[in-house]
């Protein structure tokens, strides 16, 4: 069965006058509510076609972690398109940044067509070695911004900040007000979170080792959905949170993508098991277990076809780059925890399956980077 990327009702665009208003001034004509979808995310879009003929994707950037963080997720986004534009590499492509109203929050791309994520590629089990080496490919190039735009005013003023999560503060407590609005499964997560001071100290140390690595121009927010195929080319989208940051970062978080997917992914009896014959009741601990091995063995080659991608486009030596994103990918697994517990009243096994797994891989990452893929040729 296909994968279905999910639509949703769009806000109406009577009520966010800024959007026609900076397509007007764009030259782009103007939108109309029946005439456009939205897709599942943060920040209230608009994907359609407009007046002019021009199909356009329109996002509000989200206001909720205050105007400073719109503002600063707004810089990064166009120095993320205008980067990589400037760079004109074959194998590092995203939509164009066609224009932006900062006042507004607002930001116009081009659309792309009969797109395809890297999720739903991966539902249909379309996602094979030859993608997965173009994505390692591509974050490479990305990674490589920095050297080879350095000095330009395009690298100049890229974020130099560092990214808040793991965030060891919320480790060590909770703010009132976050506590007060937490899903019963959440509070279960934080529960086990704060009973665990190895947890604690080996994110501590993760911490501790992005500071010290060296710093590339990274994306921050990789996973499956940034991924898009159109027309045979892929693109990398959504630079919200791109900056100066360890590699391992984006690397833990696709190997992640990846490692959490085997763990979580199966909830029947087979893959090619019929609808009917899916079973209400949770796995069992030795069924996930069971499960999980299998897909590992399954998704690791894609993997590792990721990290061979990546080290064709990055040669520069850090030998402890492998290690830290096995390290990554272990925290990849309780932020996508997270995540799940946001949206429920309970946390499923298969989701604290996940988080033993990444448990594993953060107190000892030195012990899992063959297990994970990324051990030829670190």
């Amino acid at each position: 069965m296909q994968g279905q990327r999910a639509t949703f009702t769009p806000s109406d665009l009577e009520a966010v006058p800024a959007v026609n208003a900076l397509l007007g001034r764009l030259g782009l004509g103007r939108l109309a509510t029946e005439d456009v979808e939205s897709l599942f995310g943060r920040n209230e879009n608009w994907a359609g076609t407009t007046s002019a003929g021009v199909g356009v994707f329109v996002k509000r950037v989200s206001l909720d972690g205050g105007p400073e963080d719109a503002a600063l997720r707004i810089a990064r986004s166009r120095s993320f398109a205008t980067m990589i534009a400037a760079h004109g590499s074959p194998d590092l492509h995203t939509p164009e940044l066609i224009g932006e109203d900062a006042t507004s929050q607002v930001l116009v791309f081009r659309l792309l067509d009969e797109t395809r994520t890297f999720a739903e590629l991966s539902a249909d089990e379309e996602l094979d070695a030859a993608l997965a080496r173009r994505a390692g490919r591509a974050v490479g190039v990305l990674h490589g911004l920095g050297e080879a735009l350095d000095g330009t005013t395009h690298a100049d003023g890229l974020d130099r900040s560092s990214f808040p999560f793991p965030s060891l503060g919320l480790l060590r407590a909770l703010p009132l007000s976050g506590f007060m609005n937490l899903t019963f499964a959440e509070v279960t997560l934080w529960r086990i979170l704060h009973g665990d001071p190895e947890l604690t100290e080996a994110l501590a140390a993760l911490r501790r080792s992005e500071a010290a690595a060296p710093q590339v121009t990274a994306h921050c927010d990789l996973r499956f959905d940034q991924f898009l195929l159109s027309h045979g080319t892929l693109h990398l989208t959504d630079g919200e949170e791109f900056r100066w940051a360890d590699a391992a970062r984006d690397i833990g978080s696709l190997a992640g993508e990846w490692l959490f997917r085997a763990i979580t992914g199966l909830t029947s009896p087979g893959r090619d098991a019929p609808p009917a014959a899916l079973v209400v009741r949770e796995a069992t601990h030795e069924e996930i277990v069971a499960r999980g091995v299998a897909e590992m063995d399954r998704v690791r080659p894609l993997i590792s076809a990721f990290w061979a991608g990546y080290r064709s486009t990055r040669t520069t030596a850090d030998s402890q780059l492998a290690t830290r994103a096995t390290a990554f990918a272990g925290w990849h697994m309780i932020d996508r925890a997270m995540a799940t517990a946001g949206r429920g009243s309970r946390l499923p096994a298969v989701t604290r399956a996940a988080m033993g797994v990444g448990r594993t891989a953060l107190l000892a990452p030195q012990n899992f980077v063959g297990a994970l893929g990324l051990e030829a040729g670190r």
